[in-house]
């Protein structure tokens, strides 16, 4: 049997605390200003990606969820792809002016590459799906490539295809630095704190919709930079001092700072959202009435205990400590109902076995004071959030073994549509 060139590897959905949202270069995707994230666990949210090279493959192709893409159309993929080819091609150069014999030098830069690519969550519906997409190719190439750069470095790959992606390339809390030169060496991404130091920290999902967002976050945030005289004073004045005093709350574990901080830049990113011209509303009314019920829920508790945050469309994700976080699911299970035709294990897997048993789930309020605001909130009509994910701080991209690979003995998916 001939030898496989291949790597597979997973890679996570990355939240956002502080929001990336802007482009000093649009080519190069150089932020205007800092972000920092949560990087979630891949248990339950995460990217597969499987890459080959052979010289029998005629072409580059990609496969993404089981349906054949255009490889060329995709400007970004092909700077991502092309830019890790060249670092191949740079290793293959080194190992041969260090004496290596040329028959021990694979070519892998040369031949032709097939990606298959499988979402375990829905795609484009602000889930950072582009973010786990890129992280796991990225870190796919790196793996088939032995590339020998750093995490960091590679990260750079990441962003040519998604900004946020390279936040996903760690563990954690990772921030994206800026930078300030045009040539993006300056902007990447760096690991504040692994997944261990707050093991207390987990995150909720409520997914209030699956379907792909009407305007993208590349058009999105390109006409928010022309349009937005409150977004030009977020990267002057907000956004520096909220990296900083977010960097010592995570390392302080100072949840009550953390919270805040998340909800005042998620409110000021849609703010900034619909003080762009046209005005661009990603959120809906399911979304805000998550808002109004964390901050109920706050209020109830006599303090922060609880931090919504929303990226560039309606699903929200909630930060609690573990602790607070068992009330949370049993009031936002209740308010907002399964549809009847969702099975109860996939609107809400009970990951953390937070009930006894599956009848309870949207039906147990353990404490009085929950139960009120249950009451006070209401319920909503069924199916108005899909999937409730309960997750954790999570680690960075993970190398599989063979057996894990998406692609079967000739290069081809094992699983079409």
């Amino acid at each position: 049997m001939s030898v496989k060139y291949e790597a597979t590897v997973t890679a996570p959905v990355n939240i956002a605390v502080i929001k990336y949202w802007g482009k000093r270069d649009s080519a190069l995707i150089l932020p205007t200003n800092s972000s920092l994230s949560v990087t979630l666990s891949q248990d339950h949210l995460s990217t597969r990606t499987t890459i080959r090279a052979s010289p029998d493959f005629a072409k580059d192709r990609l496969w993404l969820n089981g349906v054949e893409e255009d490889i060329a159309a995709s400007k970004r993929l092909i700077n991502s792809i092309t830019t890790a080819r060249k670092l191949r091609a740079d290793f293959e150069q080194k190992l041969l002016s260090d004496g290596a014999p040329a028959e021990t030098v694979v070519p892998l830069s040369k031949w032709s590459l097939h990606v298959c690519s499988e979402n375990n969550f829905p795609t484009a519906a602000g889930l950072a799906s582009s973010a786990s997409g890129y992280a796991a190719l990225v870190s796919a190439l790196g793996a088939l490539f032995d590339l020998p750069q750093s995490t960091s470095d590679l990260s750079r790959v990441a962003r040519v295809g998604s900004g946020s992606a390279c936040r996903s390339m760690f563990g954690g809390f990772v921030a994206w630095q800026a930078g300030v030169s045009s040539d993006g060496h300056d902007s990447f991404a760096v690991q504040i704190a692994d997944r261990l130091h707050w093991p207390e920290l987990q995150a909720l999902i409520l997914v209030a919709s699956d379907k792909k967002k009407a305007i993208s976050s590349t058009a999105g945030m390109q006409t928010t930079v022309e349009t937005s005289e409150l977004f030009a004073e977020r990267v002057r004045s907000v956004v520096p001092k909220r990296m900083e005093a977010m960097q010592r709350a995570i390392t302080d574990r100072d949840f009550a700072t953390f919270a805040e901080i998340t909800m005042r830049d998620s409110n000021q990113f849609h703010a900034v959202c619909l003080d762009t011209y046209p005005p661009i509303s990603y959120m809906n009314d399911i979304s805000r009435s998550i808002v109004s019920i964390v901050h109920a829920f706050n209020a109830a508790r006599g303090r922060v205990a609880a931090a919504y945050t929303y990226d560039a469309g309606p699903n929200a994700v909630i930060y609690a400590l573990k602790d607070d976080m068992r009330d949370l699911v049993e009031l936002f299970t209740y308010c907002f109902p399964r549809d009847e035709s969702t099975p109860q294990e996939a609107f809400y897997p009970d990951t953390f076995a937070i009930f006894d048993s599956a009848d309870q789930v949207g039906q147990r309020l353990t404490r009085l004071e929950v139960a009120q605001l249950a009451e006070t909130a209401g319920k909503f009509p069924a199916g108005s959030v899909r999937r409730i994910i309960h997750t954790e701080v999570g680690d960075g991209p993970r190398v599989l073994a063979a057996s894990e690979s998406l692609l079967n003995d000739a290069g081809l998916p094992k699983h079409t549509q």
